[in-house]
């Protein structure tokens, strides 16, 4: 069921992905200096690697560590620290973030990255001006632990934002509300859901619960348009 899920939000958020949750080619090219596997980091940098849905980061420590924030349903289901402390599992994060209960744990750099190639202070040509090095390590530091999460207004990017520059914001979350925005003024939109509740009305049968999304949805997207 998980995997199920997990494969339909891969499907519906791919194009949004490929525009803006990921790290563009021109970045990656830019930042590649950054990626030597010999280089080492240093306490305080932000790194950031792209994930399935999203790009994820966290906050270099030093000694091989990086603090970074990650939802985690096995915060709620158990109070083994060794259990926990394994890497998060693609189900494990998904149950995280619908139940919205996270933490900002310490991992190694690898199991951070999970496989990916990792890009180093990128978002410094974006928010400019970081905070010491030293600042953003205790910064981070002193937030590890469990903390409630969301999707939109508390997620790893916000975390490493306010460590490295003093303010929370996350990028990809104001381009997710653009994104949105486009899609609920495009009238087309407004068309598509009616045909799709006019079909589920057909092949489920009408009743309220087919019935009601059919005319309340294209309304809604007809009056925000």
């Amino acid at each position: 069921m998980l995997d199920s899920l997990a494969l339909l939000l891969e499907k519906t958020f791919l194009l949004a992905h490929l525009n803006f949750f990921t790290a563009t080619l021109s970045k990656k090219e830019e930042c590649a200096k950054h990626r030597d596997e010999n280089a080492r980091y240093r306490r305080g940098d932000l790194l950031e690697v792209p994930r399935t849905l999203f790009t994820h980061f966290g906050i270099y420590l030093g000694d091989n560590k990086v603090a970074h924030l990650m939802p985690d349903i096995l915060l709620v289901l158990t109070r083994n620290n060794t259990r926990i402390q394994k890497a998060v599992t693609n189900k494990r994060l998904l149950l995280g973030v619908i139940y919205k209960y996270a933490s900002i744990r310490v991992d190694t750099v690898e199991d951070f990255a999970f496989g990916s190639d990792i890009l180093l202070n990128t978002m410094d040509n974006t928010l400019r001006h970081p905070l010491a090095s030293e600042e953003v390590a205790r910064r981070a530091e002193k937030l590890i632990g469990q903390i409630p999460y969301s999707l939109m207004w508390n997620n790893c990017e916000h975390f490493v934002t306010y460590c490295r520059y003093g303010t929370a914001v996350s990028l990809q979350t104001e381009k997710f509300c653009e994104c949105l925005k486009s899609v609920i003024r495009d009238q087309r939109s407004v068309l598509f859901t009616t045909v799709i509740g006019l079909l589920s009305m057909f092949y489920l049968g009408i009743a309220p619960c087919t019935a009601l999304p059919t005319f309340i949805i294209p309304f809604t997207l007809w009056m925000a348009g």
